[in-house]
């Protein structure tokens, strides 16, 4: 089986431990602070997991959204979990800005304009940082 989360990172790892790892998604350039919770473990769906993993995984889902509003202080924060084209169970963590390329439409939708891509100085250690408090 080949499964592109189970095979890399697909990012800058901000954080990891034996159950999941907060990732920097480093191939949107629109979406400099775009993060994935991906679990490490290879399950489709959240109803597969325990409800103590399902709690555990959402609690740094949460984290990851409250590290980026205080980094970046966005408009909005986007979270989804689709797996149509990665069946592993991983969540996008978006901060969206009015001005950014796409809303305010989903970001996987048609480009409303050129956009601001919103880049922050050390954002990688900044969001470490907010992570780990």
């Amino acid at each position: 089986m080949n499964c592109e989360l189970c095979d890399r990172d697909s990012g800058e790892v901000l954080y990891r431990d034996n159950f999941l790892r907060v990732v920097l998604v480093t191939n949107e350039p629109d979406y400099p602070a775009f993060c994935r919770v991906i679990l490490n473990a290879h399950v489709k769906e959240m109803t597969d997991l325990s409800a103590a993993d399902r709690t555990r995984l959402m609690a740094w889902v949460f984290r990851t959204e409250a590290a980026l509003r205080a980094v970046l202080n966005p408009d909005k924060i986007n979270l989804a979990t689709l797996g149509n084209v990665v069946p592993h169970l991983h969540w996008h963590v978006i901060p969206r800005f009015a001005d950014d390329a796409h809303f305010p439409t989903p970001i996987w939708a048609t480009r409303q304009r050129d956009g601001v891509a919103h880049r922050v100085e050390a954002l990688a250690e900044r969001l470490r940082a907010a992570l780990e408090s």
